[in-house]
């Protein structure tokens, strides 16, 4: 397993979130967590980007304790897309993105030509070299996130952390940005574990779900394993039909209502 939870106990304060969950992320796929709100999907995703210290149990990556390793060696294989990220005003695409090399870079080795390729990679790879000189804050909502993508991609890792890419953007750029997740997979074999909230969305870009209720897993498996009719009422107190979405064959989920 490339990133494994184990026993894992999270909360903030005296409120546990999660309790005693354990999750493990196979090498080269892309994850997706599910679940209703509050269940502690952002919170699992902020502990195993060591965001968020367990209370109880362990992260593990590649086989290591997270806490153990030095933050710079865990930022050069690993990096963290949080919920609705902010930047300085006036900060440029570039200036962004070139910011995902700082892990690279000590007192003695500054910026070098290998940090201003590697820049160049990732805004090519999301698209963004033509607007590499735009402020932030003149791009649409999906060109934003892919900026912030780019950043990750930047520092060099194959494990991204998304959690929730898609928030606040219409569909189109929904589909956008997941378009994009998919290519940086298939492309370079990089793992991914997102938060999403649309399932369906979920069911065509992932390949494993994980779904979660009340701080523990409750199913995990392909997107036909997990989204059933059954794990939709238990999970999400949801009444639907579950049919072959018409485009990619994947679980396409129709709501009838809410289950009482």
């Amino acid at each position: 397993m490339r990133l494994q939870a184990v026993d894992v106990t999270l909360g903030y304060g005296d409120r546990v979130v999660v309790d005693g969950l354990d999750l493990g992320i196979e090498a080269g796929t892309v994850t997706t967590i599910i679940g209703p709100n509050g269940c502690g999907k952002s919170t699992l995703l902020r502990a195993l980007g060591r965001l968020l210290k367990p209370s109880g149990g362990q992260v593990l990556l590649d086989g290591k304790r997270i806490d153990r390793l030095p933050t710079r060696e865990v930022a050069r294989v690993l990096g963290v897309l949080p919920q609705a990220p902010s930047a300085p005003e006036g900060l440029t695409v570039a200036d962004l993105v070139a910011r995902g090399r700082h892990p690279h870079q000590t007192w003695y080795r500054q910026w070098s030509s290998s940090d201003a390729d590697a820049v160049a990679e990732a805004l090519a790879m999301t698209g963004l070299s033509d607007l590499a000189d735009r402020p932030l804050e003149e791009l649409s909502g999906g060109q934003r996130q892919r900026a912030w993508i780019s950043m990750a991609l930047a520092q060099g890792t194959d494990l991204l952390l998304l959690d929730e890419p898609t928030t606040f953007l219409d569909l189109a750029h929904q589909v956008e940005v997941l378009e994009l997740v998919r290519s940086l997979h298939s492309s370079a074999g990089r793992t991914i574990v997102m938060v999403l909230h649309d399932l369906n969305l979920a069911a065509r870009y992932t390949d494993r779900l994980v779904a979660m209720r009340d701080g523990r897993v409750v199913a995990a498996g392909t997107p036909h394993e997990v989204l059933t009719e059954e794990l939709l009422r238990k999970v999400f107190d949801l009444e639907a039909k579950v049919i072959p979405d018409p485009v990619a064959g994947t679980p396409l989920v129709v709501p009838v209502g809410v289950r009482h």
